[in-house]
C-alpha cells in the first residue's frame, strides 16, 4: 500500500469515529454524511456501508439500507452484520420472508451466536403467521364489511362507567372536550361511544371524493398539519397554538395519524370526533400508515387490541380505505401525504378518479401519492424508502403547470426544522411530530393560510412532555428489537 492509499484508509477511519459520534447523538443525516465521505476514501471496506445502513434505517430510508447492506455483502460474504442490517431493513418494510433468509444466514455464520438465534426465531414465527393469515384470508370480493356486525345502539353504558357521555346520535363540543380531558389522565371513552365516533366518520368519508376541493373564503384562513404519528400531546400543543378546529379555524391533517407514537387511539378518535363536529373544517388524508401492514408492524394495531379490541382492528383498517388521497386548496395548492408520479402528464381528474378502496397497492398513483419523496437532482430517481420513487423540481414544477397550481404541500419526512421548502420554493414538506420517536429532536410545524393570498405561514413548535409511556409500545414485539 503506498503513501496516498495508506492516508485514505486513516482518514476514512476518522470520518467513521465521527459518523459514529453523530449516530450515537441520534444526529442520523450527518452521519450518513460522514459515513459517505469514508466510502469516498476506501470504498473496499463493508463496516462503513454496514453502518451506514443502519442510519439509513433510523431515518425510515430502507430502499437505501438494503442497498448499502447489500454492498457490505458483497465485499465481505462473511460479514455478519451486512446480513443483520439487511434483514431488520426488509422487516421495517414488512418483507418477512426476505428478512428472514438473511437472519437464517446471520445464523449459519454465527451459530452460537445467542441474540441471532433469538432473533431467527422470532423472525420464524412472524412468517409462519403471514403464511397462516395468507391461508385462511378471502378475496375482496368474498370479504364482509366489518360496519354490518356492529350496532352501538345495543352496547350497554355501565352505571359505574363514569366518563363523557354522548346523548343520542349527534356528537357535541362539549363531549369532545371532556374526551380531551379523559384522555389527557390516560383513560378511554366507552366502547360505545367510539363506535358511534369511527361509524359515523366512515359514512362521512364514503361521501368524499379521491380528490377533495376545499374551498377558503376571503379573508378565511385553513391549517395544514403533517404527520402526527401517534403522539397525542403534541397535537393538543398544535390546539393550545392554533386554536381547537371549528367552522371558523378548519384544519387539513395530511396522513400518518397512527403508529409508531403509542397515544395513536387517542389521536384518531380526536381527529375523528372532530371530523364528525365539523365535516366541513376536519379534513383528513390518506398516509402510507394508514394501511394494514403498517398497522401490523408499527404499533396502532396492538394499541386498538389492548385499548378498544379486536373489531375496532377491523373496523379502522376499513375506514382508512375511504380516506381521500389529497386535496386542493381554492385551486391553488395541491396537498397530498408523499409526493408525485412515475409518469408525467397525470391530471387532477386522474386522482379524483381513483378507486381508493383498497389497501395501498404496490406500484400505480395511488401508491406514488403516498409514498413518493422529493429528491434535490432533477428528474426521477429510485426512492430511498424502496417504495414508489424520488422526483426532482422539474417533476414538480411540469405536474404544476399543467394543472394550474401554485404550490405542493407534502409531509411524510421527519424534517429538522420541522419544515423545509424545495424545488425552487414550489414544494413544501410540513411534519407535525416533535421529537419523532422521542429520539430526533426535531421540531414540529404547521402551516397557515389566509384567503384570497393563500401565502404559507410556517409555524414551529418543540414537543411537549408525555406520559412515560415510550413509542412502539405496542409494536411488533420482533420490530422493537432493531429500534
Amino acid at each position: 500500500m503506498d503513501a496516498t492509499a495508506n492516508s485514505d484508509v486513516q482518514r476514512a477511519e476518522e470520518f467513521k469515529l465521527k459518523a459514529n459520534d453523530a449516530f450515537k447523538a441520534n444526529k442520523f443525516s450527518q452521519a450518513i454524511e460522514l459515513y459517505s465521505q469514508a466510502i469516498e476514501l476506501n470504498s473496499s471496506n463493508a463496516v462503513y456501508f454496514a453502518n451506514r445502513a443502519f442510519a439509513h434505517t433510523k431515518l425510515e430510508e430502507y430502499g437505501s439500507a438494503v442497498q448499502d447492506a447489500t454492498k457490505a455483502i458483497e465485499i465481505d460474504p462473511r460479514y455478519s452484520k451486512g446480513y443483520y442490517r439487511r434483514g431488520a431493513a426488509y422487516l421495517a418494510m414488512g418483507k418477512f420472508k426476505e428478512a428472514l433468509k438473511d437472519f437464517q444466514q446471520v445464523k449459519k455464520i454465527c451459530p452460537n451466536d445467542p441474540d441471532a438465534t433469538r432473533k431467527l426465531k422470532e423472525c420464524e414465527k412472524a412468517v409462519q403467521k403471514i403464511r397462516f393469515e395468507e391461508a385462511i384470508s378471502v378475496g375482496d370480493a368474498e370479504r364482509r364489511s366489518v360496519v354490518d356486525s356492529i350496532d352501538y345502539h345495543i352496547i350497554e353504558v355501565e352505571p359505574h362507567y363514569a366518563g363523557p357521555r354522548i346523548d343520542g346520535e349527534e356528537i357535541t363540543i362539549d363531549f369532545v372536550k371532556a374526551m380531551l380531558d379523559e384522555f389527557k389522565k390516560q383513560k378511554c371513552i366507552h366502547k360505545r361511544y367510539a363506535y358511534q365516533i369511527v361509524l359515523k366518520t366512515l359514512d362521512l368519508l364514503r361521501s368524499m371524493p379521491s380528490l377533495v376541493d376545499v374551498d377558503v373564503p376571503n379573508g378565511g384562513h385553513f391549517t395544514v398539519c403533517g404527520d402526527v404519528h401517534g403522539q397525542y400531546f403534541d397535537l393538543l400543543n398544535i390546539f393550545d397554538l392554533n386554536g381547537l378546529p371549528s367552522e371558523e379555524n378548519p384544519y387539513l391533517f395530511n396522513g400518518d395519524f397512527v403508529d409508531r407514537g403509542s397515544f395513536s387511539v387517542e389521536v384518531i378518535l380526536t381527529l375523528f370526533a372532530f371530523k364528525c363536529l365539523y365535516p366541513r373544517a376536519m379534513y383528513l388524508a390518506r398516509g402510507n400508515h394508514e394501511s394494514k401492514s403498517m398497522n401490523k408492524i408499527y404499533g396502532f394495531e396492538g394499541e386498538v387490541r389492548s385499548k378498544l379490541g379486536e373489531k375496532f382492528v377491523e373496523l379502522f383498517a376499513e375506514v382508512f380505505c375511504w380516506l381521500p388521497l389529497a386535496h386542493v386548496i381554492n385551486n391553488k395548492v395541491f396537498v397530498v401525504h408523499g409526493g408525485l408520479f412515475s409518469v408525467d402528464g397525470v391530471k387532477l381528474s386522474d386522482i379524483r378518479s381513483i378507486d381508493r378502496f383498497c389497501e395501498p397497492p404496490e406500484e400505480g398513483l395511488m401508491c406514488e401519492l403516498l409514498w413518493s419523496d422529493p429528491q434535490p437532482q432533477l428528474g426521477r430517481g429510485p426512492s430511498k424508502r424502496g417504495v414508489a420513487l424520488s422526483f426532482g423540481a422539474d417533476v414538480t414544477k411540469k405536474f404544476l403547470q399543467e394543472n394550474n397550481l401554485d404550490l405542493i404541500v407534502r409531509s411524510h419526512e421527519v424534517k429538522d426544522e420541522g419544515y423545509e421548502i424545495e424545488h425552487d420554493g414550489k414544494l413544501i414538506t410540513v411534519f407535525s411530530a416533535p421529537n419523532y420517536c422521542d429520539q430526533m429532536g426535531n421540531k414540529g410545524a404547521f402551516i397557515r393560510y389566509t384567503a384570497p393570498e393563500m401565502k404559507p405561514d410556517i409555524v414551529t413548535f418543540s414537543a411537549v412532555p408525555h406520559p412515560d409511556v415510550r413509542p412502539m409500545a405496542y409494536a411488533n414485539n420482533f420490530l422493537r428489537m432493531f429500534q
